[in-house]
């Protein structure tokens, strides 16, 4: 008899593993945030299991992936040991609580180790958040920081973290930073499942019902801010920041150019935008940016191109409270002090 857990019980436990078993594929797309992956099948092998499921018989596929999984046994047990001897329960889950899951539980449980499989699955997990995302939401107040592009939001929300406020960081989650050049330096943008997941966690975890996030556009590289969430913000409290053009360029420089990809990064971004910018400016740019002439290109398309699109964005918008700010830690101190004398003493 399996030895089955939901999810909202998984968050009660404290001395356990999740243990993502589909394939790399899978588990790249989206997983349980915390969760590792010891695959039962790779990528190749799943779908060629996969294709003979539904072409010729589900005889023939498990006995393959038995072959498959076969080879690699010795590897997927030590790995296994190895978390069990670090923790006291191991959760194993698959895309639905069935085959690849319950294989690995009965094996692992008759060899001693105190397993057990989540009910569901990865579906199950994906129930809960559709459920309880939507839940958190209500009981939270949003306080959004507006500003240009380069006045340190994202900055201002880790500095405001750091002496005890509660924030949710949109673009760590999706992990872009919502512009065209949103990508440079970061790598692929989560999954919407994933970035939902990561959210949750976030709010969960929260102290107070009262949380700081950035202003975003509603789409951030290819995730979406659910829309209870977007309403939530939009009717929130809504501060507007600003910072010296020169402050504004050296944060831009610290966040876009400390990669190794940067410049390739940043060139490939600059083409996508050559939909919105003349390629006589992009190329113009382009060539800058081989020069290493970052503080020129940075400056020229904040004034041309971001400053512009978002001033406009921002006349929909009723602000409680407007900072400027010679440096970051000015900044904190300003809506610190704002929101003492505007929530904590009201």
């Amino acid at each position: 008899m399996y030895k089955t857990v939901e999810y909202h019980d998984v968050l009660n436990y404290t001395d356990y593993i999740l243990i993502d078993v589909r394939s790399p594929k899978e588990y790249s797309e989206a997983t349980i945030p915390g969760a590792v992956n010891i695959p039962l099948f790779l990528d190749e092998e799943r779908e060629v299991v996969g294709t003979v499921y539904m072409q010729e018989s589900t005889e023939k596929a498990r006995r393959l992936g038995v072959e498959f999984v076969s080879k690699r046994l010795p590897e997927i047990y030590d790995s296994i040991i190895k978390y069990s001897k670090e923790y006291d329960k191991i959760i194993f889950f698959c895309a639905r609580g069935g085959m690849r899951s319950g294989s690995i539980y009965s094996l692992t449980s008759s060899l001693g180790v105190n397993s057990y499989r989540l009910k569901g699955g990865y579906k199950g997990y994906r129930d809960f958040i559709n459920k309880e995302l939507p839940k958190i939401n209500e009981e939270i107040k949003y306080i959004v920081l507006h500003g240009k592009t380069g006045t340190g939001k994202t900055k201002l929300l880790y500095k405001l973290k750091d002496i005890g406020f509660d924030i949710l960081d949109l673009e760590k989650n999706a992990n872009h930073r919502g512009s065209l050049l949103g990508s440079v330096g970061l790598g692929c943008c989560n999954s919407q499942k994933q970035f939902e997941s990561l959210i949750y966690e976030e709010l969960r975890n929260r102290k107070s019902n009262w949380i700081f996030v950035e202003g975003e556009s509603k789409r951030i590289g290819r995730t979406i801010i659910p829309e209870y969430i977007w309403n939530s913000m939009g009717e929130g409290y809504h501060l507007l920041l600003d910072t010296s053009m020169e402050n504004r360029v050296k944060i831009i420089l610290e966040d876009y150019t400390k990669h190794d990809s940067s410049e390739e990064d940043i060139i490939e971004a600059l083409n996508v935008m050559r939909k919105h910018i003349s390629s006589n400016n992009i190329d113009l740019y382009t060539e800058m940016v081989r020069n290493k002439r970052y503080e020129e290109v940075a400056e020229s398309l904040m004034l041309k191109y971001y400053d512009p699109m978002y001033m406009n964005s921002m006349k929909k918008h009723i602000f409680q409270g407007s900072f400027y700010y010679d440096n970051l830690d000015e900044g904190v101190e300003k809506i610190s002090r704002w929101y003492k004398d505007n929530i904590l003493n009201n």
